[in-house]
């Protein structure tokens, strides 16, 4: 009986050992096993899905046998993140698989290896072990390529052809796909190209994860709608009925929401108090599971605070499509956002026309900087000097041409003379122009690196535009090869939409635009036209839709490039316009973008401070 005994408990044993794992969900696993680790919680320890129970779902959906992609359309701060985490250690430990992340970029892809992945697998005891030290032999560990028993987890660039090569994949993790670039190298749309990676598997899973950014060129919005369309409800303190939290119920004087069925007005303490039964209410049917979350959900963020960060925004557009994308978790319309303010406030050159002021002198007091952006045409260079305040209100002081072949030095020696003129304020105080751009992008390219390389310790600067969405204002800032001069890359999309947005500013303040009546200083119906020569439409590239500005008409776009070019001047420059007058002419210090090799002239260095 004893020998019998002993038998079973081996045979038991070694079942045991080579049995499959009791099922698991996603979130029954990170209940079980995750840990949270110190870098990146304010609660480090033990997961506990109970926290925010509309994770729950969203994670179990990726064991949904019916459904091959999941996505999620949400806003900041309500752990979408830890949501792709919990995934890969799913997968790692109990379903092994061959995993890919992709990140917007090769550079993202390495954080989230370094910042996120890596404490994750030093603080979770299942996981600890799964993946060798990167200094053993042939370990497979490496920054963006880690092996494992049964898998391995691949993180990739979604802007690098190269680290999305050619492997099979069943899991794909698609973080912030809304700031994808249109094409990966040459080689096409790069969500499109890694689920290709997936074919070979009947159970593959497809993740995508994202804020969303413009409505109609939005990647997530796109795949959302397509999708089960859930939105996370609570029932009514009142009537029970459920619904999801929306920011056009919420009244911004109490931060209290109305029931849609009921009226009734609850705290976010009293919704939340049925957090526990909330639920996810699908829209429509779909193969695909979508969700949509927004941070009125969170347990992290009180609804006093989105409120007073909307107050803070509601007034610039720019800020507000931030918040709106980032807090509600929902894509900016920015042709019914247009057209609506268009509707209200009519922008034509018309109503630029009639906004002209008889300035008292050339230069306006309120103004404290100066700088001009340079357009190289064929026969010509176009030149506009433009005056910035406090709040970047902004005046135009002169719009001209200076004609001539700029193959020729003569022609450029009129620009220098004119950029160092002494522009007077009423008061009397005398102005330079601080910082200036000019346009390498088109005609005479040789000309202007040789023109402003010399004209550096000016802050003259080479710049070249570059279009799309997410480009910076001020991007990158490179050499170039021959001449050595430095060459910033614009991001004019970007300089074009805050300009517009200050164009329908109607109370002199911040980013309120002014323009002279003197027709002498450039500021005609032509002019006007110029500023307004472009428009938003929607285009599909290679699939993919995208934000593009177009021209209207045939008029001529060198107005609306100028101001571009003098307003990124002024970011260049970055001076603190909020300081008091005469410390801000100092242009030495760490407020400017740019860290060139000092030149000089003869007769030593030129401070170029705003007063004479």
């Amino acid at each position: 009986m004893k020998v019998a005994a002993k038998t079973l408990k081996l045979f038991r044993a070694a079942a045991n050992l080579v049995a499959p794992p009791p099922p698991l969900t996603v979130s029954e696993w990170a209940d079980e096993h995750r840990r949270l680790s110190p870098e990146s919680s304010a609660a480090p320890g033990r997961w506990r899905t109970d926290r925010a129970p509309f994770q729950r779902e969203i994670m179990d959906s990726v064991n949904d046998p019916e459904s091959e992609t999941v996505i999620v359309m949400s806003s900041a701060q309500v752990g979408k993140t830890e949501l792709i985490l919990n995934t890969i250690g799913y997968f790692m430990d109990h379903d092994p698989s061959p995993i890919m992340l992709i990140q917007p970029t090769l550079e993202m892809a390495e954080t989230f290896s370094k910042d996120r992945l890596a404490p994750m697998l030093r603080d979770t005891p299942k996981l600890r072990s799964k993946v060798k030290g990167a200094k053993g032999k042939d370990s497979g560990n490496t920054l963006l390529h880690k092996n494992f028993a049964g898998g391995q987890i691949t993180m990739a660039g979604a802007n690098s052809p190269a680290s999305l090569a050619s492997r099979p994949i069943r899991v794909v993790l698609l973080d912030e796909v809304d700031r994808y670039p249109a094409s990966a190298g040459t080689e096409g749309d790069p969500v499109s190209l890694v689920s290709k990676r997936t074919t070979t598997f009947w159970n593959r899973k497809r993740i995508m994860v994202s804020t969303p950014t413009i409505a109609g060129a939005s990647r997530i919005e796109d795949e959302y709608l397509s999708s089960t369309m859930e939105e996370w409800c609570l029932p009514c303190p009142s009537c029970g009925e459920y619904q999801p939290l929306e920011w056009s119920r919420v009244h911004l004087e109490d931060a209290k929401m109305a029931c849609e069925c009921c009226g009734f007005h609850f705290s976010e303490f009293e919704w939340k108090n049925g957090v526990q039964k909330g639920k996810w209410i699908a829209q429509q049917e779909s193969t695909k599971r979508g969700f949509h979350l927004n941070e009125l959900a969170s347990p992290w963020k009180r609804w006093t605070q989105i409120i007073a960060e909307y107050n803070e925004a509601k007034d610039d557009d720019e800020m507000l499509k931030t918040w709106w994308n980032t807090a509600l978790g929902l894509p900016w319309d920015e042709m019914e956002q247009h057209a609506d303010e268009e509707d209200r406030i009519e922008i034509t050159e018309k109503g630029l026309c009639d906004r002209q002021e008889d300035y008292r002198a050339v230069v306006p007091d309120d103004v404290r900087v100066l700088t001009a952006g340079v357009d190289v045409q064929g026969n010509r260079l176009e030149v506009e000097v433009v005056g910035w305040g406090r709040g970047k209100e902004s005046w135009g002081i002169e719009y001209r041409q200076i004609v001539g072949d700029p193959a020729k030095p003569e022609v450029w020696a009129k620009l220098d003379e004119y950029l160092d003129r002494i522009w007077r304020r009423a008061d009397g105080m005398g102005l330079r122009v601080a910082s200036t751009t000019v346009d390498s992008g088109g005609h005479h390219t040789t000309e202007v690196y040789r023109y402003c390389v010399e004209r550096e310790y000016r802050n003259v600067w080479a710049i070249k535009g570059k279009g799309g969405y997410g480009v910076p204002v001020v991007g990158r800032v490179s050499e170039t090869p021959r001449e050595k001069a430095h060459l910033f890359i614009i991001g004019v999309d970007d300089l074009k939409g805050k300009l517009m947005t200050r164009l329908k500013a109607q109370v002199p303040g911040p980013g309120y635009c002014h323009f002279p009546s003197d027709p002498e200083r450039g500021y005609d119906e032509t002019y006007f036209k110029g500023l307004l020569s472009e428009k938003k439409v929607i285009r599909r590239h290679r699939g993919v839709k995208r934000i593009k500005w177009v021209k209207k008409s045939n008029v001529r776009n060198e107005p609306l490039d100028l101001r571009n070019y003098a307003t990124a001047a002024l970011e260049i420059l970055n001076p603190n316009l909020e300081a008091p007058a005469r410390l801000i002419g100092d242009y030495k210090g760490s407020g400017s973008q740019a860290k060139p090799a000092k030149k000089k002239r003869r007769g030593g260095t030129l401070n170029r401070g705003i007063s004479v």
